[in-house]
This record gives C-alpha cells, structure tokens and sequence, in this order.
C-alpha cells in the first residue's frame, strides 16, 4: 500500500535545479516550476498508485505536498490549470490524475486546455523525441482568453518539461501574463 511521504524523504531542492544542456539551451514558456521531489522511490510509487491503480484518494495527501513546496508559486497564481489528457485516455483511466491534484490546491481550476491528439507517452520516448511528441498537441478548449492572468500549470510528472512547455506557450498565446508549473515529482536528468 503506498502511502504520502512524510516532509523528510523530500529531497534536497537544489537537487531538482539542475538541467540537461539541451534543456539548459532551449528557451522555455515556464516562468517558474516547481515539483516536491524527484521521481523514484515512494514518491513514484504512490504516482503510480494514483494513476494506474485509479486511487485518487491519494491526490488529497500528494496536491498537500505540492501545496508546500510550490507555496510561492501557488501564492501568486490566480488559476490551476490541470495539463489534460486525450479524451480517450481519459476515459480508458476514468479521471485525469492532473485535475484531481488541481482539486486540492486551493485555487479555482481553470480547465481551459484540450489535448487535440492523442501523443505517445512521453516517458517511453527518449528526451530528444519528447519536444516533436507534443508540438501542436494542446489549443485552447474554447475561445477563452486569459489576459493578465497567472496560471500554475498542474501535472504529475515532468520529465523533460515538454509537455508543460507545450501547454504554457498556448496558454501565453491566449493572453496568460505568467505561467508557472506545480508538479508532484520530477524526473532527474543523469550526469552524462
């Protein structure tokens, strides 16, 4: 049974700022991002709980620790916007794993984001792939604008940044003043 971490086996937060060098060149639409800890060990088994194992009584316990840790983002964001999955996905899994983090943040949800296709997972795709793999794969869910608007984008796992890229650049195209990014864990990249 997988349960929350407690504070302790959050890592060292300098840990989560490194970057690979082709991250390190790219130029991103994220403002800030944030995420409680890197994923392995008890953090990833209870992200795989959550989304594979359908336990979403575990996003109550995981959005606190991503309120903890992304309390300076949260704090200037005026929306949640949970990164959406493929209709199709969606309804094979019965939620989106995003949303119901979302849920628990304590900011009104803005869900104003559609995936218009159905992309491969970006974990099974190696890091140079993952950027391809979403382009042009989210719009907005209607013609809504958000001008002057702070959005913290909301996600579970971050590998590359990809998808949370892909989703800022539509959301700063549709008039999103600042767009940071709260996600339960992150994938670290490995010395080369």
């Amino acid at each position: 049974m997988a349960r929350v971490p407690s504070q302790s086996l959050i890592p060292n937060p300098q840990s989560l700022v490194s970057r690979c060098r082709r991250c390190r060149r790219m130029k991103r639409s994220i403002d800030r991002g944030r995420a409680v800890g890197e994923y392995e060990g008890a953090l990833r088994e209870i992200i795989h709980a959550l989304k594979y194992e359908r336990r979403r009584s575990l996003a109550a316990g995981l959005a606190g620790l991503m309120r903890a840790r992304g309390s300076d983002v949260l704090d200037q964001a005026d929306f949640a916007v949970p990164v959406p999955l493929h209709r199709r996905r969606e309804r094979q899994r019965g939620f989106n794993q995003a949303r119901e983090l979302a849920r628990h943040l304590g900011l009104p949800i803005l869900d104003c984001l559609k995936r218009r296709r159905n992309t491969d997972s970006q974990m099974t795709l190696p890091a140079g792939r993952r950027h391809a793999n979403v382009r042009n794969a989210f719009g907005m869910r209607r013609v809504t604008r958000v001008d002057g608007v702070r959005i913290v984008l909301v996600d579970d796992v971050s590998t590359t940044g990809a998808t949370l890229d892909a989703c800022a650049l539509v959301l700063k195209d549709a008039g999103a003043r600042e767009v940071y990014a709260l996600t339960a864990a992150r994938v670290a990249s490995r010395p080369r």
